[in-house]
């Protein structure tokens, strides 16, 4: 069995981040084909708040990282299985990274300001732009959509080693059991 486990607060900013991640997309793709409406209004701003929070987030969990490296891998894994591992988790990050900032620039392509909660407007990153914006906007998606099968890619390798391998390498990002933390 894999007992050692990230930190708490490694767990707390994945499942965290999970979360709004799903959130996001399901947003995104119930307000696409939306008519302009308070209610598409609505959920575009929903959408670019929980952009930006992920974003904030992902830096966090960077700086975390760097800082509280992964506990080590104790299980043997096919070699080709540990390097998908690890490209996969190389992918989710620079998606988790990448996607809010071209959401960001496609809204100022766009000619719309983020702003966050009302709390403070982000600065445009470029000037306006329409086609710049659709093109913005395709990568944008593009990468989102991305990101949700790699998703369904490490959901789907985390069950397999849950119920199939049953070598515990679940426990390592959920709360209880054994820990390494002091």
């Amino acid at each position: 069995m894999n007992k050692v486990r990230y930190t708490s607060i490694a767990i707390i900013l994945h499942w965290v981040m999970a979360l709004l991640i799903f959130a996001t997309w399901s947003i995104a793709i119930a307000i696409d084909d939306m008519p302009l409406s308070p209610a598409r209004i609505s959920g575009l701003s929903w959408h670019k708040w929980s952009g930006v929070t992920i974003f904030f987030l992902v830096l966090l969990r960077i700086l975390w990282r760097v800082t509280h490296p992964a506990p080590p891998l104790k299980l043997a894994m096919p070699a080709w299985q540990e390097r998908a591992m690890q490209l996969t988790h190389i992918a989710l990050y620079l998606l988790m990274l990448l996607i809010p900032i071209v959401g960001w620039l496609m809204s100022s392509a766009k000619g719309y300001t983020v702003n966050y909660f009302g709390l403070f407007e982000l600065p445009d990153l470029v000037d306006k732009d329409k086609a710049l914006g659709r093109l913005l906007k395709e990568m944008h998606e593009l990468m989102a959509n991305g990101l949700m099968v790699l998703v369904g890619l490490h959901i789907a390798a985390a069950l397999k080693h849950q119920f199939i391998d049953k070598d515990g390498l679940l426990s390592r990002m959920t709360f209880g059991g054994s820990s390494n933390e002091k």
